[in-house]
């Protein structure tokens, strides 16, 4: 039974995927900030917690030293707070400050650690050239020069050592990740809850989405196939734009007794600062390279993916 060391586990993501994880027989360790000391030999299976500390770079050794696999997701959520300079320095360095912690421990504690999957985001390309963009973003594009550009490609580099030590590292770079427990696909249920689908500026602009089950599958099969290095757009094959997106949302929950609304984009300027640039972006972001690794999604459409998460598929039989 391989033994799987997850930072930001308890998050959405990290709880959706220990559980699967678990699911298929491994082992799962969940690093956090209140978990006592690690004992040697505790027993196999289940799931397990162990002390790390990337702000005083502490980490139980022992969880390094049982691991076979490593699952680095911890970093403070982009869109929790609005932008202000002491949140950007803290969304950076819970990042950069987790990979640095992580790289030095591999260096330092003997361990058997073959992988290391971490994640990114597409905040790392910036906004399309032109909607519809000619030509989707693919992973040998150069990282955008503003505030998610940046901080992407610093975490990417941050990580980057332990190829160095011979591991294998792999690096996805997450779309708007769709799930029914938290995440962006709440915030856009919260004004349907009045019956408002609240369309955001034009909702011309694109989103690069994936649903969570698929994303934890992708981390599945990244940890049990050798073949898998580098860096992969973690996004559904079926990008669509953000008016067609609400709309769906809406007809799954509402069915037919909701009232489009647009925001215009002055409004969330206000209400979300700098980040309104993030939410107002367009996005195209190619998923070829993780077909042609072997990936097969389970909710390649916004219409697969709403009918399952929402629970009311006979709503948009399409």
């Amino acid at each position: 039974m391989a033994t799987i060391l997850i930072t930001g586990g308890t998050g959405m993501i990290g709880t959706a995927l220990s559980r699967l994880l678990i699911e298929k027989d491994y082992r799962v360790i969940l690093l956090s900030r209140n978990a006592p000391a690690l004992q040697p030999g505790t027993s196999a299976g289940g799931l397990l917690m162990a002390h790390w500390d990337p702000s005083q770079q502490t980490i139980d050794p022992e969880a390094i030293r049982q691991a076979d696999a490593i699952i680095h997701l911890a970093g403070a959520g982009v869109g929790d707070k609005r932008w202000s300079v002491k949140r950007k320095k803290e969304i950076v360095e819970s990042r950069t400050n987790g990979c640095a912690l992580l790289v030095r421990a591999l260096g330092e504690i003997p361990n058997k650690v073959q992988t290391v999957i971490s994640a990114s985001g597409i905040g790392w390309y910036g906004s399309d050239p032109a909607i519809p963009n000619p030509r989707p973003f693919e992973e040998t594009d150069p990282p955008d020069a503003d505030f998610l550009g940046e901080t992407c490609r610093l975490w990417e580099e941050a990580i980057t050592p332990v190829t160095a030590m011979g591991k294998r590292l792999v690096i996805f770079r997450t779309g708007i990740v769709l799930s029914r427990k938290g995440g962006a696909l709440e915030e856009f249920r919260k004004p349907l809850r009045l019956g408002v689908a609240a369309i955001l500026g034009s909702g011309k602009q694109i989103v690069s989405w994936i649903h969570i089950d698929d994303l934890c599958r992708l981390y599945l099969q990244a940890i049990g196939d050798p073949a898998w290095q580098g860096i992969y757009n973690a996004v559904s094959p079926r990008p669509v734009d953000s008016k067609s997106f609400t709309l769906e949302l809406a007809r799954h929950i509402k069915g037919r007794f909701y009232v489009p609304v647009y925001v215009p984009s002055f409004l969330l300027k206000i209400v979300v600062g700098e980040m309104s640039i993030e939410v107002l972006k367009s996005a195209t972001v190619s998923e070829k390279k993780t077909r042609q690794a072997g990936f097969q999604f389970l909710y390649p459409s916004i219409e697969a993916a709403m009918s399952e998460l929402e629970g009311r598929p006979g709503i948009t039989a399409k």
